[in-house]
């Protein structure tokens, strides 16, 4: 269980009912990271706080077993001393709401007691600290070098290493870099949740794959041709065979995104551009070529 688990109301911070599903989950965080995204507010440290804490909620919530442990953290009990040394049935959220010099205000003797039973105060244990998450924001290209980013967590900054070539969604963990330990143990851990922009010709697919649309004409395809396509390094040739179909993928080995443990391979999808508008002279051509196709129906198969 998280500390901050106790602490925190994800429903409150993204504006949804407890009983929210999945798809108003995503939408009220979506409304929210886009008022609050760093972007849309240079300069702004309150926007870039509330941003974080958004990301933090939507991190939590999103995850359907997750959000089971967040909802059970909140909602169970504990049996904690009281005045006299009686037991008293306490719930988290009681605790944790309201005012008073205690959280939710309660008995001093009785939040005491509460600190007792996860402290150790009679047989003190060293506790390893609460793990933390964060999310980090990188362009398409960022992510393939692998950056180092600063995070701020708790009014400090943590520099993060992103591994190279990580993935969207891929989670980072910073040992010692989360809650202090109790008791002398050892502090939690930074689990940074990275989020990778999209680029405007290459697609991922799986973690080192890159995908690319590449449009050529009807003679490319039924004669054979050898064309240019871009690469993340600049350029490559590929040869497309004589009577090459729409939507064939044809791979260039090498070219993909580079990681630690290997190289992907980009794989280019071809598909078969036709004009929406023909000079006299094309009109011409084709159909004298639809002339000497002489009756070839290549939906003869399907018995058209």
């Amino acid at each position: 269980m998280r500390k901050e688990w106790l602490e925190k109301d994800y429903y409150a911070e993204l504006g949804v009912d407890k009983n929210a599903s999945q798809d108003e989950i995503k939408k009220a965080f979506r409304k929210l990271a886009r008022k609050f995204h760093p972007d849309n507010n240079p300069d702004d440290p309150a926007a870039e706080t509330r941003f974080k804490e958004i990301n933090e909620a939507y991190d939590t919530l999103s995850d359907d077993e997750t959000r089971k442990e967040y909802d059970h953290a909140r909602e169970m009990g504990y049996f904690v001393g009281g005045p006299g040394g009686a037991q008293q049935y306490v719930r988290v959220e009681d605790l944790f709401s309201g005012g008073g010099g205690t959280p939710g205000g309660a008995p001093q003797d009785l939040f005491s007691g509460f600190q007792d039973l996860f402290g150790g105060a009679r047989r003190p244990r060293p506790q390893k600290g609460a793990d933390m998450s964060g999310t980090i924001t990188l362009s398409f290209h960022e992510a393939l070098v692998g950056p180092t980013k600063e995070l701020s967590v708790n009014g400090k900054r943590v520099k993060v290493k992103i591994p190279k070539g990580v993935a969207d969604g891929t989670k980072v963990r910073v040992k010692g870099k989360g809650a202090p330990g109790v008791n002398g143990g050892p502090a939690g851990d930074l689990i940074v949740k990275v989020h990778v922009g999209s680029h405007p010709i290459f697609g991922r697919k799986g973690k080192r794959d890159l995908t690319i649309d590449v449009p050529i004409t009807y003679t490319e395809a039924a004669l054979g041709a050898v064309i240019s396509i871009p690469t993340l390094d600049g350029s490559s040739k590929i040869k497309i065979p004589a009577g090459t179909q729409g939507g064939t993928t044809m791979k260039l080995s090498g070219k993909g995104v580079e990681t630690a443990k290997a190289t992907g391979d980009l794989l280019v999808t071809l598909h078969i551009a036709v004009p929406t508008s023909i000079s006299d002279e094309e009109r011409e051509a084709l159909d004298a070529l639809r002339r000497a196709e002489n009756g070839w129906n290549p939906r003869a198969h399907l018995g058209m």
